[in-house]
């Protein structure tokens, strides 16, 4: 029982058909142009809430830095220059430790003179502190 096969009529395939990998290339090219504009426009947030209560502070714990649109700092109503503030938070960290400011700033003020102020308590060593907000009337 002999077998003969006709073996010499397969030939190696010396290309690779490309067609395929240029169809795919092109619909993942469609899809980042698409989705791309997509990603760089804003997204409205809504801020997550917590269930956990904040622990209480008592009102003579609480100092109050209020800025004007001219940028004028004021710790109850004393004036202060941005030179002076730090010196001034530091006094109030040594009296109380456990200080909480509470930053008023004026809806005009540039966000630079809110960050000059943060950046003014992250020296002096204070953690706890908030901005003051107005809610919006409907």
């Amino acid at each position: 029982m002999k077998r003969y096969s006709n073996r010499s009529n397969f030939s190696t395939l010396s290309e690779i058909n490309v067609t395929p990998l240029l169809d795919l290339a092109f619909v993942l090219l469609i899809i980042f142009m698409i989705t791309t504009p997509l990603l760089e426009n804003s997204v409205n947030l809504i801020v997550p809430s917590s269930a956990a209560a904040n622990a209480p502070i008592s009102q003579s714990k609480v100092q109050t830095i209020s800025i004007d649109r001219s940028a004028t700092i004021k710790i109850d109503n004393e004036i202060l220059d941005p030179g002076s503030l730090v010196t001034r938070l530091m006094e109030l960290k040594r009296t109380n430790p456990d200080v909480a400011i509470v930053i008023r700033p004026d809806r005009e003020l540039p966000v630079q003179k809110l960050v000059t102020v943060m950046d003014s308590l992250q020296r002096a060593g204070i953690t706890k502190v908030g901005i003051a907000t107005k809610a919006e009337s409907n």
